[in-house]
């Protein structure tokens, strides 16, 4: 099971990112289900393999689920991710499934660096990342989210798979 419960919270090099159990105490109650439920199948390993994760545990929360297959690393050493599976909401969120594209072709966020920062984070430090972040999209969409970022290993020290879950949360912003 993972105890990370450091003082430090946040990671050292992007600090909106949660890296601790500490998110329990502040994120949605459905972020918290699939960390639970993810960090069971960790058991006494940091991550969990695929085969482990069975979608009818948390058909609930289908729409809002991601897998993203980490294919390796380029010539410059950053991860290469491309979308395995894509919930219903996260399809209606972009106006297209993304579904076997690379991240950089069907990416909704703030910027495609900060997308991809964000796999490479949990790709590279095997350790899950929650983030929280109100934000415009390039496109000009306004959006206020968690989503966490869970890794998965077929060997237990290589992250091949990350699961993800976003949902979206009330804005400070009205409309």
């Amino acid at each position: 099971m993972v105890e990370s419960d450091s003082d430090n919270h946040y990671n050292e090099t992007s600090p909106r990112y949660i890296t601790s159990r500490a998110l329990l105490a502040n994120c949605p109650k459905e972020i918290a289900e699939i960390f639970h439920y993810w960090n069971r199948k960790c058991g006494d390993r940091s991550m969990p393999r695929r085969t482990e994760i069975n979608p009818e545990d948390f058909v609930a929360h289908l729409p809002g689920i991601l897998l993203v297959d980490v294919e390796g690393v380029d010539e410059q050493g950053y991860g290469i991710f491309r979308y395995r599976v894509v919930g219903t909401e996260e399809v209606a969120l972009r106006g297209f499934d993304p579904t076997g594209k690379r991240i950089q072709d069907g990416f909704f966020g703030p910027s495609l660096d900060d997308v991809l920062n964000c796999y490479d984070y949990v790709r590279q430090k095997r350790t899950f990342i929650y983030d929280p972040l109100e934000y415009e999209t390039p496109t000009g969409r306004w959006r206020n989210e968690s989503t966490i970022f869970l890794p998965l290993s077929e060997d237990g020290e290589t992250v091949s798979q990350i699961l993800v879950y976003s949902i979206k949360r009330d804005s400070k912003f009205a409309f």
